[in-house]
């Protein structure tokens, strides 16, 4: 009898999944940043979303990025040696990350910047993996994997946030 209880929450649960967001069903095209219903540029409130949701509503670059905290391939991002002027944000989310004027080129092979828009643009997560010792960042907003910060940038900081282009766009 308990379990077919818990079979039967577990179906419903992965039911719940499988429809989306609002029941409805999300194609390709919807898939970016400008057709995600949860991105917004200037709603502030913190984004709690299950992962089956972001699986649906972002890209499978982007969820590998922001939900399972991969890496871009070095020099692969447009944005590592752009000029355009203008705000970045999370790709995920819509927050408001880093202004153009704090990128800088540190060849590093990702997109960098020198300081995020605010101090809670950016949340700050020790991580131990792969036998190293580095700071994570992570979107402020929707707890989104960004990439990680070190202390070898360029004044005024001294720092260097090492992003993922994946998981920004750019409002021009």
């Amino acid at each position: 009898m308990i379990n077919k209880l818990i079979g039967c929450l577990l179906l419903l649960s992965l039911g719940a999944c499988a429809q989306g967001p609002n029941n409805t069903t999300l194609n390709k095209t919807s898939m970016s940043a400008n057709k995600n219903q949860y991105y917004s540029t200037t709603n502030k409130e913190k984004l709690v979303l299950p992962d089956c949701t972001w699986k649906q509503v972002l890209s499978p670059e982007v969820y590998q990025i922001a939900r399972e905290k991969g890496t871009e391939r070095p020099f692969s991002s447009a944005f590592e040696n752009s000029k355009e002027v203008g705000t970045f944000h999370c790709a995920a989310c819509g927050n408001p990350l880093f202004k153009s004027s704090a990128k800088f080129e540190s060849g590093c092979g990702w997109p960098s910047f020198f300081e995020p828009i605010t101090k809670s643009s950016i949340i700050y997560i020790p991580d131990h993996s792969h036998g190293m010792t580095r700071t994570e960042v992570e979107c402020g907003k929707c707890k989104a994997h960004l990439g990680h910060v070190f202390e070898d940038g360029p004044p005024p900081t001294g720092l260097r946030y090492c992003i993922n282009g994946v998981i920004l766009s750019l409002e021009k």
